[in-house]
């Protein structure tokens, strides 16, 4: 089998030289079985086709191959030694190619300590999106706990028209349409300045929990004000960039949402990587914090229902001429954005199993070789939001990044006190 990789996997494999890796950990209590792990493994990849294939990126146009000789998901082992190697170790995985020969499109690494361990997924962001990472995750700890579990295969679309139903017509209008557009993007980008200097390996990521409490009162508090967490999350983050930034800010994140509420063919349970995004804007004026997530929310889910995402997939495919211009582009753009903001909300995987129990999972992280790098990653697990903030030196400065963590749960923690004043 063989697959050009659509639009959205294009810019996310950037190129042959430059990493783009998401890492995904869970602390684990207890004992885990090696054996079982291999197993556990070997089980994922025999379900999921793209665990099964290389990129063969020596032409003009990358493709996923089938590859009959694929080694097994390799498992790198180190000592665990402090609560903070997770994050060391992820640092040292942002910037590891996935270009040996033969080598599966997926790694994991194991921090072992006498009673507690880390499991961090590798995977290239080409094949994954948040929710993606998380089934992984969630197969894993499943198999390793019983592995005689069966996981079901499935096939690999062979193009965008196969995640179209059948009742979606590209008439002659469209094919248009696309034509128009392609043409316009190679024309915008020719006069926009572009980039292809590799990464510089100045990423960081800084990571944090809110307790369960809060969490928790903050959850209470979203419902009162009919509004949501993320919404919550969003206007914290662009009133805190403001705060440190001044007019460096820019009032804006970008939300991506998962393309599964809208393509019936790419299941819960299927890796895939591209999502469509929505842009959001902090309110100007006087409203108060719960004002402005309200306004946010309901913006969001405006521009939510608006997306025809069939059309995107669509139309995407004709702007593959002007790929690499959109990948210099974004190495060089400082954007209109603060930060893009996922929220994979309530993780759905069990806390406990047989011979161990997940203490904490960490939302992922990424290093992105992009000149605005600025992405928050969120999540909630056994109660307690987990959050994960990473740029780039040249970018955003880290003790900046600090200054703005700082700021948002401040904020949060003012807005939260409201509840427990009244």
């Amino acid at each position: 089998m063989k697959r050009r990789l659509i639009l959205g996997e294009r810019i996310m494999h950037v190129d042959t030289k430059t990493p783009l890796n998401c890492v995904f950990g869970a602390k684990i209590s207890g004992k885990i079985s090696e054996e079982n792990l291999h197993k556990a493994l070997f089980k994922i990849q025999q379900k999921h086709p793209l665990l099964q294939m290389n990129i063969d990126a020596t032409g003009k146009t990358p493709y996923f191959v089938l590859n009959e000789n694929i080694r097994k998901i390799p498992v790198r082992t180190a000592d665990r030694l402090t609560d903070e190697d997770w994050l060391k170790q992820s640092k040292i995985e942002w910037y590891k190619l996935f270009d040996a020969p033969n080598e599966p499109l997926a790694r994991l690494v194991w921090l072992k300590g006498e009673t507690e361990s880390e499991l961090l997924l590798v995977l290239p962001h080409c094949i994954c999106d948040g929710t993606t990472i998380l089934n992984l995750m969630r197969e894993l700890m499943t198999l390793i706990d019983d592995p005689e579990q069966d996981l079901a295969p499935y096939p690999s679309f062979l193009s965008v028209h196969d995640l179209l139903p059948e009742n979606f017509k590209i008439t002659k209008a469209a094919h248009f349409k696309g034509k128009v557009f392609a043409a316009l993007g190679r024309l915008f980008f020719f006069f926009k300045a572009t980039s292809n200097n590799n990464v510089d390996q100045s990423n960081y990521a800084v990571h944090w929990k809110i307790s369960a409490d809060d969490t928790k009162n903050l959850l209470v508090k979203c419902k009162e004000e009919n509004t949501t967490v993320h919404a919550a999350i969003c206007v914290a983050f662009m009133e805190a960039f403001k705060q440190v930034q001044g007019t460096k800010a820019h009032g804006k994140v970008i939300c991506p949402v998962d393309i599964r509420r809208f393509v019936e063919a790419i299941k819960q349970d299927t890796m895939f990587a591209f999502a469509p995004i929505a842009e959001l804007k902090l309110t100007q004026g006087e409203n108060d914090f719960w004002t402005k997530t309200r306004i946010l929310k309901t913006d969001l889910e405006a521009k939510v229902a608006e997306m025809k995402v069939y059309d995107l997939l669509n139309i995407s495919e004709y702007f593959h001429s002007s790929v690499n211009k959109m990948i210099g582009f974004l190495k060089t753009t400082k954007g209109t954005h603060d930060v893009t903001l996922s929220n994979m909300g309530l993780l759905n995987i069990p806390k406990d199993y047989q011979n161990f129990s997940i203490e904490t999972i960490y939302s992922p992280t990424v290093a992105f070789p992009w000149k605005n790098a600025n992405t928050l990653v969120c999540s909630t697990f056994n109660g307690q939001l987990d959050f994960s903030f990473m740029s780039n030196e040249s970018f955003l400065r880290e003790f900046e990044a600090w200054q703005i963590k700082d700021r948002v749960m401040e904020l949060i923690k003012e807005n939260l006190n409201e509840l427990v004043n009244v």
